[in-house]
């Protein structure tokens, strides 16, 4: 049967990635359907419970910025928040929170259920549903057709998952759930490439089991950060995790096992993620080391369960629990979840656009994992992104690609469509060229006016950054203009920092960009009319101390802009060109760069290719103009 009622788009999966691009759709005013399998497990945290980290705080504050929902929840439902080296410049800092795990799902799945516009509906799709090349709808398992203009797969690992532990393995999407067996051949059938990739998640463990005392206690910071530029409260009580270590007779007794492992075993076929490996890969690949970390995250505030990070593994269970008691502090502990390893299908990303449309089927969006990105972070921006894009297009307006110089974002899904990955894609801030000016603290900056452009960010949210913005304006102005003369109190303040005396007079801002000085040093030799509040004066402190360096990573990007802004026409004839040699020439046909920029960055697309590249283009300039 059909349904009766027709949407602008239809997202299948509620995960991180399907609620940001179904809140996002909903939000810019179209009629949007979100399906899955399960109601209850809508914004799930299958893996670990805890949301940002390095580069991946960057990722949330950007959701955040553009008028996604991920950290306002988890601003809600934390339960220690912490801001990762604190103690290193500004660009690789990141924050970081534990989540009480069942309250974040609650209060996601309340913010999806009551938005205006958008249905949600418990389904299994198992087929989309394509006329003329372009996407018209779904059909689930129970025969039932829901049509729509768009569509945005965000499946996780649920496409033909398949879980391991030891050499014991069963079909499912994550621990106690059914896969999607069907979907991803529906995906082949359309002329996608499928691939595999695999991930993997540690055992829980009952708290009352853990002898805390032998660990060290990792508290969180006081007062507690903000992911949110909105949010202004944790209503959670906060609480600490702990820090312990594997040893010599951890690691003798996995690798006295790897006979047992699937991963060892040969049972694994798809490629697992490099940067985040199991504790038998740890133990492999570093032998060299003796200790491996362990943290202990607590998975709620109404739970004994414990996440032990650092120990992913998908040995079997009797190995799993002799591995983690010979763990200090563990002696006694009890498994209450195994660990696993689960397998599951992807569509290689350089099968999609920028704006995250498929190229093969107009009106098809991928997002998350079906990317082959790891990560709740990595599938939220990806998700709202196509939100975003798949409302736009309806809408008949410029899809939103946002560049590598902007945006963590754009960094993350300039890499997929332009690199693709072979393994499950982490983003770290190494990834960006420019990440002294895509830092957490100026997201907002680099993106509020965008969420506002499209329609995301609301009056409120508007007017707070306003505010914001007019007050780092008027101190920075202030700052400028405002000199202190020298005197006996003025210099025994500078001399107390450890920086030199001034012998005549000096402007505030030529002050602070002394590295021994902050801007509550300055606020004390002469205070603005009303105090700032810590988010403006840390954006004034960071913008003056730093202004050389940022002035030129902005010069740099004024340059890479000069390449991204040559775009390659869309019917480009890569066959036809002389010189390119057929791997290159291959590449280019599969990723279909959209510039320069771009098809610079394909791996093995050399300068020399570049160049005959532009030189065709140019040709095929002139023969427009003369035709």
């Amino acid at each position: 049967m059909t349904f009766q009622k027709k949407y602008d788009v239809i997202v299948i999966g509620a995960g991180h990635a399907g609620c940001e691009a179904a809140l996002a759709a909903a939000r810019m005013g179209c009629s949007t359907l979100m399906l899955t399998m399960n109601l209850d497990s809508i914004a799930v945290m299958s893996c670990n419970p805890a949301i940002g980290g390095l580069a991946k705080g960057h990722l949330v504050k950007e959701i955040d910025a553009l008028g996604g929902e991920m950290g306002n929840v988890i601003d809600r439902t934390g339960i220690q928040f912490r801001i990762l080296n604190r103690s290193k410049g500004p660009a690789v800092r990141g924050t970081r929170a534990q989540a009480d795990k069942q309250k974040y799902r609650l209060a996601m799945k309340e913010v999806v259920e009551k938005q205006q516009g958008l249905d949600v509906k418990q389904g299994l799709v198992e087929r989309v549903v394509v006329e003329d090349g372009k996407v018209i709808g779904v059909e689930t398992n129970i025969g039932v057709q829901y049509q729509g203009s768009a569509v945005i797969i965000t499946t996780g690992t649920f496409l033909k998952g398949l879980i391991h532990i030891g050499l014991v393995q069963y079909p499912s999407g994550r621990a106690g759930e059914f896969p999607s067996e069907k979907l991803s051949d529906s995906l082949r059938e359309l002329g996608f490439a499928i691939g595999r990739l695999k991930t993997g998640t540690p055992a829980r463990l009952n708290g009352r089991t853990i002898d805390f005392s032998k660990m060290s206690m990792q508290p969180g910071d006081d007062p507690p950060p903000f992911f949110s530029f909105t949010e202004k409260g944790h209503p959670l009580r906060q609480v600490p995790c702990y820090l312990t270590y594997t040893n010599e007779r951890t690691h003798e007794l996995i690798r006295g096992n790897l006979d047992r492992s699937p991963l060892y075993g040969g049972v694994i076929k798809g490629v697992g993620p490099r940067y985040c490996p199991s504790i038998e890969d740890k133990v492999m690949r570093f032998a060299d080391r003796d200790r491996h970390q362990v943290f202990l995250e607590p998975e709620g505030l109404d739970t004994e369960e414990y996440y032990a990070n650092g120990v992913s593994t998908s040995l079997p269970y009797d190995v799993q629990e002799k591995m983690l008691r010979s763990i200090n502090g563990l002696e006694e502990v009890e498994i209450m979840r195994s660990g696993y390893a689960i397998e599951y299908d992807f569509a290689p990303p350089t099968q999609i656009r920028h704006s995250l449309e498929t190229k093969r089927i107009e009106g098809l969006y991928f997002a998350g994992q079906i990317n082959g990105t790891s990560g709740y972070e990595e599938a939220a921006a990806q998700g709202l992104m196509a939100g975003i894009n798949a409302a736009l297009k309806i809408q008949e307006r410029e899809h939103l690609v946002l560049a590598r110089s902007e945006s963590y974002i754009g960094v993350l899904i300039d890499d997929l469509v332009t690199r693709g990955t072979l393994e499950p894609y982490r983003m770290f801030t190494s990834r960006a060229e420019y990440r002294l000016i895509l830092r957490e603290d100026n997201a907002d900056l680099r993106l509020r006016q965008k969420g506002r452009d499209i329609g995301l960010v609301d009056d409120a949210a508007w007017d707070v950054f306003t505010r914001k913005m007019q007050s780092i304006e008027q101190e920075m102005a202030r700052l400028r203009t405002t000199r202190v003369k020298p005197g006996s109190a003025v210099n025994e303040m500078l001399e107390a920092r450890g920086t030199t005396a001034i012998v005549e007079g000096t402007s505030l801002e030529q002050l602070l960009k002394r590295p021994e000085l902050g801007y509550g040093d300055i606020v004390t030799l002469a205070a603005p009319s009303e105090p700032l509040a810590p988010e403006a004066a840390e954006q004034i402190e960071i913008q003056i101390q730093y202004e050389g360096f940022i002035q030129r990573q902005l010069d740099q990007v004024e340059r890479f802009s000069s390449l991204e802004g040559k775009k390659i026409p869309l019917d480009m004839d890569y066959a036809a060109i002389p010189g390119l040699t057929t791997e290159v020439r291959q590449k280019l046909m599969d990723v279909q760069p959209a510039s320069i920029g771009q098809a610079s960055r394909i791996s093995g697309v050399t300068p020399a290719a570049i160049s005959l590249l532009i030189v065709a283009m140019e040709r095929k300039k002139r023969g427009k103009v003369a035709g």
